[in-house]
């Protein structure tokens, strides 16, 4: 039995189908002679909200990569909806529509409005007729707060509301999917909190459907608050998997409980 057939068998509240939206299956990646992700097995629900937690270097990032083929795999397979990666051309390009991902940093194009960022995927990928991406991106600028800047170019923005753009962007492509690689990390400390609750809300919506998330982040809070599973990695394995409330509470493996400790007593 693998860690992710055991993670959350005693979770009776586990949103989602017993049909897994992605299945990681023996992982293995290397950076030259860095064993970045070693036999990393994990499912996710359609619905859950994963999120991925550890020291720096764990390959915490690396394993959010992979799963829109960022970053290649050396051994091993990943699939969602139950198809393999596609490795390169139209299947991977198709794929990625699929997947939204929100990174440290914006990347937002400076040249372009709020507006036109956030509609860019729709009309050159989706080919949605220009009205209708308005109106999509519209939608989603206004779920994340910052509709009245549509008309702004993202150096007029905070940092907070760029990021808030940036996932009004991934969310207007419909992905089944969110990746989040530790999107609060460049951000100021009063910002954090605003991009936070973008996502809670997400995790945690007042009406329709949870968003399946795997989010990557130092945010204790974050992961307390929204996560359906934590995950916990070290030397590039995943060596502990649990609700937040057990994790948190009842750490298993000496390696957690020594990560715990250091950064719950600041």
């Amino acid at each position: 039995m693998t860690v992710s057939d055991t993670a959350t068998s005693d979770n009776p509240h586990q949103p989602g189908t017993d049909d897994p939206l992605v299945v990681l299956d023996h992982v293995d990646k290397h950076f030259g002679d860095l064993h970045v992700l070693r036999d990393i097995n994990v499912s996710i629900r359609r619905g859950e909200v994963v999120v991925v937690i550890g020291p720096s270097g764990s390959g915490k990032s690396t394993l959010c990569r992979t799963i829109n083929r960022l970053e290649t795999i050396d051994g091993g397979t990943i699939s969602l909806n139950g198809v393999p990666l596609p490795e390169e051309g139209k299947e991977l390009a198709a794929l990625r529509a699929e997947v939204g991902m929100v990174f440290q940093s914006f990347n937002l194009f400076a040249h372009k409005t709020i507006l036109e960022n956030v509609t860019l995927g729709l009309t050159k990928v989706r080919k949605t007729p220009k009205k209708s991406a308005d109106e999509a991106a519209m939608r989603q600028l206004k779920r994340v707060g910052v509709a009245e800047q549509a008309g702004k170019y993202p150096a007029q923005l905070s940092g907070g509301q760029q990021q808030r753009v940036a996932i009004a962007r991934a969310l207007a492509m419909e992905p089944q999917l969110m990746l989040f690689d530790e999107p609060t990390s460049a951000l100021d400390p009063e910002m954090i909190k605003e991009v936070l609750d973008v996502m809670v809300g997400l995790a945690k919506p007042e009406q329709g459907e949870p968003m399946t998330m795997v989010v990557v982040t130092h945010e204790m809070g974050f992961a307390r608050t929204a996560a359906d599973r934590v995950l916990f990695m070290a030397d590039g394995q995943i060596v502990e998997e649990n609700t937040p409330e057990e994790f948190f509470t009842n750490p298993r493996s000496d390696r957690a409980k020594d990560f715990l400790g250091k950064i719950l007593k600041h």
